[in-house]
């Protein structure tokens, strides 16, 4: 009896060493998860990956009425080229009924220095509301928590210059739903007369979308936002007869190839 036992036991040990470590239970490892859910904004970096040139661009753009208006909004970017080195291309814009009130348009080179964190530099120009072009130095990454983050500064031609950051975080309810809070704000060194600007935090957007994927390319979403003009700069918009901006719902699209 004890013989059959001990050929027992050597045939099960055989057969779990041929067929390995056994699976791991539970959610991936942070690392797996990390690398998984920024795959697309941050290739993962490997020799296969040396020498290749990728491309990626997304697209939103939503819709919302607010102050009695129609108004539209949209902000895209991509980028091409490797693990190291990117060109990446920006641009936003805001339509308040039938005028045109913000279109700004970034190039920029991006050169990785540190894992998951590019800096970069180039230049931005706005066609509306007043033409102005910058020089554009700063950061963008996924810092500690998984937080998309950019932060750039902006030296203006005309003598301007302020600081922006930009973060946002994807918290997947499901499969498919992802909420996305999200907060950006812009600080001036410079006073800005023509377009009602004081030194300091002069607007705050911030909020949450929530968006239905479809498919990851596809994504219909539904945000609730707050924007409004800060400080100073309120106080100066506010004396013009200005909006100071408010609470809205947007119903959008996000898009990306």
């Amino acid at each position: 009896m004890r013989l059959v036992i001990y050929v027992a036991a050597f045939a099960a040990s055989a057969a779990q060493a041929q067929m390995g470590p056994p699976a791991q239970m539970g959610p991936p490892a942070p690392e797996a998860a990390y690398s998984a859910d920024t795959a697309v904004l941050h290739p993962a970096k490997d020799a296969d990956h040396e020498g290749r040139t990728y491309a990626f661009s997304t697209a939103d753009v939503d819709y919302t009425r607010f102050a009695g208006k129609d108004t539209v909004n949209w902000d895209a970017q991509g980028w091409i080229g490797n693990d190291r080195n990117k060109f990446w291309w920006r641009s936003e814009g805001e339509t308040n009924g039938p005028r045109i009130e913000q279109i700004e348009f970034q190039a920029l080179y991006s050169r990785n220095l540190w894992e998951y964190f590019d800096a970069q530099v180039g230049i931005r120009y706005d066609v509306q509301p007043d033409q102005r072009g910058y020089v554009v130095v700063g950061v963008q990454g996924l810092s500690r928590y998984f937080f998309e983050t950019q932060l750039h500064a902006y030296f203006g031609f005309k003598g301007d210059a302020l600081l922006r950051m930009k973060q946002s975080f994807d918290l997947r309810l499901t499969n498919r739903l992802v909420a996305e809070p999200t907060v950006e704000t812009d600080f001036y060194l410079t006073s800005v007369p023509e377009r009602l600007i004081r030194p300091g935090f002069s607007i705050v957007e911030t909020g949450i979308i929530t968006r239905y994927e479809i498919t990851r390319k596809f994504a219909p979403y539904v945000g609730v936002i707050y924007e409004r003009r800060l400080g100073g700069s309120a106080r100066l918009a506010q004396a013009q007869g200005e909006n100071l901006g408010g609470w809205t719902v947007r119903g959008g699209l996000r898009v990306w190839f």
